[in-house]
């Protein structure tokens, strides 16, 4: 059975983009199979990660945990594919879709779902979302093997953990703490943060290649060599 890896944190801290190229890496380290799940309704990953692609080559989680039972076809079948990485699927909601576009999943179909995507791939990458009604990711976070939990150096960052606390109960023994630094600004108070929440085990660097991936819509592809790719990489060996 697979490896189940969470990434949660504050909301606009990069998680999604951490998550994807922490996949991306470990997919290129083990040269296995990887899923990357993205239950996220209020920012679907599906527009976010292939704004260029046509609506019938995206699929969506929703129709899988639809169904009366989860089965590994079902799952698949909602899964999107690039050329260049095999056995690397993507899996999330479609632009347009939202909390009321299919009924609430139940433990047991969510229990299901990670059932299967973890008989069928050697890890599975969950981007959790912020929402605290969100089943999916307070699923993952309870039965995840590793979490990595995801800071932003800023006061929103730390006005959201002290408001939120509650969330991340379930990973605190579990969990790899990692400072994300997004924007080249000429003060970014990343030791203040360090400091506040009592010191970090990764640091991410800005990196102007990821914003241009972000901006062209090209995130699904492997950032390049720099210091981010680097961080990435000891990242992911730590997970794996």
């Amino acid at each position: 059975m697979g490896k189940m890896i969470v990434v949660c944190g504050s909301p606009n801290c990069g998680k999604t983009t951490a998550a994807l190229k922490l996949a991306q890496e470990i997919y290129g380290l083990k040269k296995t199979s990887v899923m990357f799940l993205s239950p996220d309704l209020n920012v679907p990953c599906m527009a976010y990660l292939f704004p260029n692609g046509k609506d019938a080559d995206l699929y969506s989680l929703g129709v899988a945990l639809d169904k009366t039972d989860i089965y590994k076809e079902d799952v698949l079948k909602q899964t999107v594919n690039v050329k260049t990485m095999q056995n690397f699927g993507y899996l999330g909601y479609k632009l347009g879709e939202n909390r009321y576009s299919y009924p609430r999943p139940t433990e047991d179909k969510v229990t299901q779902l990670f059932t299967v995507l973890k008989d069928n791939a050697e890890y599975v990458i969950v981007d959790c979302s912020c929402d605290s009604e969100d089943i999916v990711s307070s699923i993952a976070k309870r039965d995840c093997d590793i979490a990595v939990q995801m800071f932003s150096p800023d006061m929103k960052c730390i006005s959201f953990y002290a408001s939120c606390v509650n969330q991340f109960i379930l990973i605190e023994d579990k969990r790899l703490k990692v400072m994300n630094v997004m924007d080249k600004d000429i003060y970014v108070p990343i030791h203040e943060t360090e400091t506040h929440f009592k010191g970090m085990d990764f640091k991410l660097p800005y990196e102007r290649e990821l914003k241009q991936q972000m901006i062209t819509g090209t995130l699904s592809e492997r950032i390049g060599n720099c210091k981010y790719r680097s961080e990435i990489e000891r990242l992911a060996k730590a997970v794996v």
